[in-house]
């Protein structure tokens, strides 16, 4: 054998070696390898991913997946607390318990207008033509003597006015069985009064807004009535229902 077959030989059994080596290792499933290539890729993709992504409060980078929940989740947050905010503000504040509670206890707080009563019309000799009016309560119940009286006395077509300055400064309650009253200034005891005339009925109504007409008598004589006649507020006593 010469030394160029030899070395053809050598040359064609390492290449057959070689072969065999590799068919071994793809069939172990390891396959061939590019570590330098697997790294880079491994390592870039992340980075660029997390270059587009959102940013966190403190100016860091965070990966597309955290961000995107992170904002989602502040968006629950900040929903929440609008809401709850907002719900108890308005709750608070349209209840108006106390407010509501303070005007149903002042209105709890007033009698009925006394309407069960008894009541009388008496000339008393002082002060000089005077009547006094006295209504008592024959109700069950406190009742409230509001304003002054209505009176028309015989034919009159008006009913007198009021002395002002005799306005009480609360109104007349009356407990079952007690009496509250009024004075009438009939005429002027000086004779100064005009279009006199003599009554000998009257009809009483508690105040001007009653709806029940009262007749107390008079005396059988009648009264004298001129222009001056005139009626108090009701009044607790009759001495301050005769003062004027």
């Amino acid at each position: 054998m010469s030394a160029r077959t030899a070395r053809t030989r050598l040359l064609a059994a390492a290449a057959l070696a070689v072969a065999t080596l590799s068919l071994t290792a793809c069939n172990n499933g390891e396959g061939v390898r590019d570590e330098g290539a697997s790294a880079g890729t491994s390592s870039v993709a992340p980075s660029s991913k997390g270059s587009e992504g959102a940013t966190t409060g403190k100016g860091t980078a965070a990966p597309v997946g955290s961000s995107s929940k992170g904002t989602e989740s502040d968006k629950d947050s900040q929903g929440t607390a609008g809401s709850s905010g907002s719900g108890g503000s308005s709750g608070s504040k349209g209840s108006s318990g106390s407010t509501g509670a303070s005007d149903s206890d002042s209105d709890s707080t007033l009698n009925k207008p006394c309407t069960t009563v008894r009541t009388a019309a008496t000339e008393v000799s002082r002060p000089l033509n005077h009547l006094l009016l006295t209504v008592t309560n024959t109700g069950s119940k406190n009742c409230d003597l509001a304003y002054y009286p209505a009176v028309r006395l015989g034919e009159a077509q008006s009913v007198p006015p009021v002395f002002e300055d005799s306005q009480p400064q609360a109104v007349v309650t009356l407990a079952p069985g007690e009496s509250g009253y009024a004075g009438v200034l009939l005429s002027a005891a000086d004779g100064s009064g005009s279009d006199g005339y003599t009554a000998k009925s009257m009809t009483l109504y508690i105040n001007t807004d009653s709806q029940k007409a009262l007749t107390p008598s008079l005396p059988a004589k009648g009264v004298h009535v001129d222009s001056s006649v005139r009626v108090t507020y009701w009044q607790a006593t009759m001495d301050d229902a005769l003062a004027w």
